[in-house]
């Protein structure tokens, strides 16, 4: 299993918000690239960025310090966060992006979704938010009104082959992941599954990896001190 540390980044600013409420905000390091390159220093070889700006907004003014993260640092970097057109991906990809992860614009868009598949193939991940059982968009702060797991099943249809499935109710919350649901996405489909949401010690790792998920991201529990990146890396060594 893959660990992708997370820098969410708000006004330039590397933050956690609680359960995606913008209005519960926490402000961890006012220099997201020194954060990804102590990340880098730590031993990871991926990193996890969402542009909370432009997920919320679809504009931006974080596209600078992201670029900077991509060139100064050697991480492999996967981005998300008002992600929504055909140029926005082909932008960030030939700017060394490694994995665009795209969102609200995947939601009951499944030509655009099949089209970024066949040009880009593994680069394209979609993001798979989902509250009370039902995808969220923009930010988190509108309901589609979709059934999250029978939207992976049409993504997997589609051919996406990886996603990141947040439960938003344990988002920054520490107090664990929706296991029920992970197990249930790993056996129903073929997709990579990336868990996001609500990893507060080292056993829920333990057990994101003996659930087979392709990969699990860090934050809260990282900025916070639950545990070291290094401790999580080890932990994934000694299984």
């Amino acid at each position: 299993m893959k660990l992708f540390p997370a820098i969410d980044i708000k006004d330039k600013q590397a933050v956690r918000l609680s359960q995606g409420d913008f209005n519960q905000q926490t402000i961890y390091h006012n220099n997201p690239l020194e954060v990804a390159q102590q990340f880098q220093a730590a031993g990871s070889a991926w990193l996890h960025v969402v542009d909370l700006d432009g997920a919320k907004d679809g504009v931006s003014e974080n596209v600078g310090i992201i670029r900077e993260i991509i060139t100064k640092t050697s991480l492999n970097v996967q981005l998300g966060g008002g992600i929504r057109t055909v140029q926005n991906v082909k932008s960030w990809l030939d700017a060394g992006l490694d994995r665009v992860i795209i969102g609200s614009a995947a939601v009951g868009n499944p030509d655009f979704v099949a089209e970024l598949v066949a040009t880009y193939g593994e680069k394209i991940c979609i993001g798979v938010d989902a509250k009370n059982g039902k995808v969220a968009t923009h930010g988190w702060l509108t309901d589609s009104g979709v059934d999250s797991f029978e939207f992976c099943q049409e993504l997997a249809e589609i051919g996406v082959q990886t996603i990141v499935y947040t439960d938003i109710a344990k988002d920054g919350m520490m107090q664990g992941p929706n296991f029920e649901a992970y197990e249930k996405l790993v056996q129903d489909t073929k997709l990579h599954i990336i868990a996001s949401g609500g990893v507060s010690c080292l056993e829920d790792v333990k057990r994101l990896a003996a659930i087979g998920v392709h990969g699990a991201i860090l934050g809260k529990s990282l900025y916070e001190g639950a545990f070291t990146l290094e401790e999580a890396l080890l932990c994934l060594q000694d299984e």
